[in-house]
């Protein structure tokens, strides 16, 4: 930032002392103007309303400051906060321009012309760029504020969705506790009681037994399911239960195996390879896969035969399933049609695959390819989910839905209008500023043609030919010669009586430009004096000024 100011500082000093030297300036003021145009441009960002009124107080005796005008009125009209400070900045700012142009031009032409004309300068150089700039400024607040606040009722409305979605959970995971919760229960009763009773035989005492230890299991799973349902977290085991916590992993597939032989079923289970760890959602993967292969090899296959293989590769665990055909009758089987579809998702969420199809000389196989450390797509988004919930519920409990203190549905058609909050295209922006531009230009043109007219005027008001001052003689009368004479209040002939000849004593001059200036040099004037006393003219004078 600061190399682009030294750079643009360097540009408009150049274009400074090309108006200095026009202007006929010395080399101190030269120097001078270029200090200070580069203090100018360096300090305004952090002296917005400082450096422009110290730029247009200073413009009217250094001319090199003009092209750094429109600069400041761009600098104070973005970054001057507040309308009134800015009304005030460039309210000082004009008054400055206009007293010190008067202060320095006073003795050389006339005070309307200078405040009209440095109005005009004024309202073309500093106030259009001022505008212009406090436009683009707002309009880009404008676009941020409104960009901030749709962030805002995005992330309102995710919340707004997260509790809701909460909530169904919750009212499932009661469903389900209420529900399953209790036929679990009887059936852990009721086996319980029969596997006590002296009728039984031991066989009948042992699958007894095994149905009491796979309805406690599944009560296990589901205080674990509804635990995760109510509040994203796995439920605490009870203290009685916390010394042998059910294995939901690779570790607890023996324990299946175990349960399905304990049950009749012809299984074998071999391991091949060394043995890694796994992520907890890859190792509970695992377990599922086995899990569901062999609950679907007990309702298609009865009495089947069934390995289990466990196979650790390089980069990722293979666990394979396969059953032999059917050895008994086919019974009705219950089939929710969901358990593979089930298994593809989980594996696919931990960036393996899942294959179902029959296998080689009957029967049915099932392979999972499971990588070693994956995390589930989207778990720091659920955990994250959680985590603003509970921040947003913390401390208050939570009502259902339907219940008193609940708040009121959200209006999603009110949302979406207020997310639609329509941005302007950068073609748009583009012509803003194009017509900005060609205002400033056009009120710039209309600035040079009045000062173009008003130099016109005054160069014929202040003009005459040599025939014209031959034909006057010393000695004529005063208001004979002034209406032969045009009136010469003009700023080009301003202090020209003063830099010829010494003038008559006591006497009052007139001085005129000579409309033929043909034989003069570019920085040079023949300009003609006229001195009246006592109503009389009383000296004539020809001679060349410098500009």
């Amino acid at each position: 930032m600061l190399a682009g100011d030294l750079a643009l500082a360097g540009v408009l000093a150049i274009l400074g002392l090309g108006i200095e030297e026009l202007d006929g300036g010395s080399g101190q003021r030269m120097l001078l103007g270029a200090v200070v145009l580069l203090a100018l441009t360096l300090l305004r960002r952090r002296l917005p309303a400082a450096t422009l009124v110290a730029g247009s107080a200073l413009s009217s005796a250094l001319p090199g400051l003009f092209f750094v005008l429109p600069l400041l009125g761009w600098s104070a009209g973005r970054r001057i906060v507040g309308v009134g400070r800015a009304l005030g900045a460039f309210t000082l700012a004009f008054v400055a321009s206009i007293a010190f142009g008067v202060l320095d031009q006073w003795s050389q032409m006339r005070p309307l012309l200078v405040i009209v004309f440095s109005t005009l300068m004024f309202l073309a150089a500093t106030v259009m760029p001022g505008l212009a700039s406090r436009y683009w400024s707002q309009r880009r607040t404008l676009l941020a504020a409104l960009h901030e606040r749709n962030g805002q009722l995005l992330r309102e409305r995710a919340m707004v969705a997260g509790q809701a979605r909460l909530r169904e959970r919750q009212r499932i995971a009661q469903d389900m506790h209420d529900s399953l919760g209790h036929q679990l229960a009887l059936i852990s009763v009721h086996t319980g009681a029969l596997e006590v009773d002296p009728e039984l035989t031991d066989r009948q005492r042992e699958a007894v037994g095994v149905l009491r230890q796979a309805s406690v299991s599944a009560m296990h799973e589901l205080r674990e399911v509804v635990g995760i349902l109510r509040d994203g977290v796995e439920a605490p085991a009870p203290v009685e239960e916390a010394a042998q916590p059910a294995a939901r992993g690779v570790a607890g597939i023996a324990g299946v195996v175990e349960a399905a032989r304990a049950a009749g079923t012809e299984v074998r289970l071999s391991t091949s390879g060394r043995p890694r760890p796994l992520v907890a959602a890859c190792d509970h993967a695992a377990y599922r896969i086995v899990q569901e292969a062999l609950t679907n090899a007990y309702k298609h296959a009865p009495g089947a035969p069934i390995t289990v293989e466990l196979r650790y590769e390089d980069d990722s665990l293979v666990v394979e399933i396969a059953n032999g055909p059917s050895a008994g009758p086919g019974g009705e089987v219950v089939s929710g049609g969901q358990g593979l579809t089930g298994l593809r998702e989980r594996a696919r969420l931990v960036g393996g695959m899942v294959h179902a199809g029959p296998a080689d000389g009957g029967g049915f196989r099932v392979a999972g390819v499971l990588p070693y450390g994956t995390e589930p797509a989207g778990a720091q988004d659920v955990a994250d989910d959680f985590g603003q919930q509970a921040q947003a519920q913390k401390g208050a409990p939570h009502q259902g839905p339907g219940r008193r203190g609940e708040q009121p549905p959200m209006d999603w058609a009110a949302v979406d209008r207020e997310l639609a909050v329509r941005v302007p295209s950068r073609a748009g922006a583009v012509a803003v500023g194009c017509g900005i531009a060609v205002a400033a230009v056009v009120v710039l043109v209309i600035v040079l043609g009045a000062a173009a007219v008003m130099l016109m005027d005054t160069a014929v008001d202040s003009m005459i030919g040599r025939d014209e001052y031959d034909a006057v003689h010393v000695g004529d009368a005063e208001t004979a010669v002034r209406d032969r004479l045009p009136g010469g209040e003009s700023f080009l002939t301003a202090g020209a009586d003063r830099k010829g000849p010494p003038r008559p004593q006591g006497s009052q001059c007139l001085v005129l430009l000579a409309d033929d200036q043909s034989g003069q040099s570019l920085t040079t004037d023949l300009v003609f004096r006229f001195c009246f006393k006592d109503g009389k003219l009383v000296d004539k004078q020809a001679y060349e000024v410098k500009q």
